[in-house]
């Protein structure tokens, strides 16, 4: 899978994302990389062999203050991230899945992983975010 069709299906992501909340998005900017910095990792406190799917760093909607924007604010960051999701969709489609298959998995793992980090953007931390994707039937990170 090329980058250009990595992007798309990072749009396709954002836009299954209800309307409602993509109408409460503020001041949020999707990024695309290979894969997590060291510190990134280090960080998260990730270990040698785990990554990250995705990462959210910012101000929470639910820890802005009447302040937030006053002045430069930067955005809010969504890092997607290109080789832990293409290596997740390989081990779990196993080799002798089709191209359509394998294209098929890795956009509901890009989909799940922006509802996740999304979740963040809201306020949800790590244990919420959690229980919420088993209600949804959707914990993948």
């Amino acid at each position: 899978m090329n980058q250009d069709e990595f992007e798309q299906l990072v749009i396709e992501g954002y836009d299954q994302l209800p309307a409602w909340v993509r109408e409460k998005i503020s001041n949020v900017a999707i990024l695309i990389e290979n894969e997590p910095s060291r510190e990134d990792r280090v960080a998260q406190g990730l270990g040698e062999n785990e990554t990250l799917l995705g990462l959210y760093k910012g101000v929470p909607l639910s820890a802005r203050g009447e302040m937030y924007g006053i002045g430069m604010t930067l955005p809010d960051t969504i890092t997607i991230y290109i080789l832990p999701t293409l290596d997740m969709a390989d081990e779990e489609c196993g080799p002798d899945a089709t191209d359509e298959e394998f294209k098929e998995r890795v956009r509901k793992i890009v989909a799940d992983t922006i509802w996740h980090e999304f979740a963040h953007h809201f306020g949800m931390d790590e244990d919420a975010v959690h229980r919420r994707e088993v209600e949804r039937g959707t914990d993948i990170v």
